[in-house]
């Protein structure tokens, strides 16, 4: 189920080689993937996130945000592109162990660590992979995917 609506997001979303240049305004948003808080959008810049080979996209984080910790089957590198978000390591959410990255912040998110995620006034990230994109919480209660269960 995961798959299929990454796989019809990025088909909604995905840049063909014609859109891989573009200016923000250009971009094409839209909800992030259920494995997110709600609340979150997202623009694909190019490849294809559910499959295999890089991708980059785009996440536009709402003021007061919060992913809770998780990692990724890849490295994810991760670039702030507009306003500011608050990183932390670990496989409890720790307010007080984050590293504020502001416009032009870079962090590494290597594969299989746990890292969280959250932004006081809002913030858009760059990230670039290697596909297909999961997340996997630290703790399957913070999952929004199980929300209800």
């Amino acid at each position: 189920m995961k798959r299929i609506f990454l796989s019809a997001a990025a088909i909604c979303l995905s840049a063909t080689a014609a859109q891989a240049q573009m200016n923000m305004a250009d971009m094409k948003w839209g909800p992030a993937p259920p494995g997110f808080p709600s609340g979150a959008q997202i623009a694909v810049l190019s490849g294809d996130p559910a499959a295999a080979g890089l991708f980059t996209i785009r996440i536009k984080f709402p003021a007061g945000y919060v992913v809770a910790p998780h990692h990724h089957p890849a490295d994810e590198l991760v670039t702030v592109v507009e306003g500011s978000i608050d990183l932390g390591m670990g496989d409890t959410f720790d307010k007080n162990k984050t590293k504020r990255l502001n416009t032009g912040g870079y962090a590494v998110a290597a594969k299989g660590m746990n890292h969280y995620v959250t932004t006081a006034s809002g913030g858009i990230v760059q990230v670039s992979a290697e596909g297909p994109f999961a997340i996997i919480y630290a703790n399957p209660k913070d999952d929004p995917r199980n929300a209800g269960k």
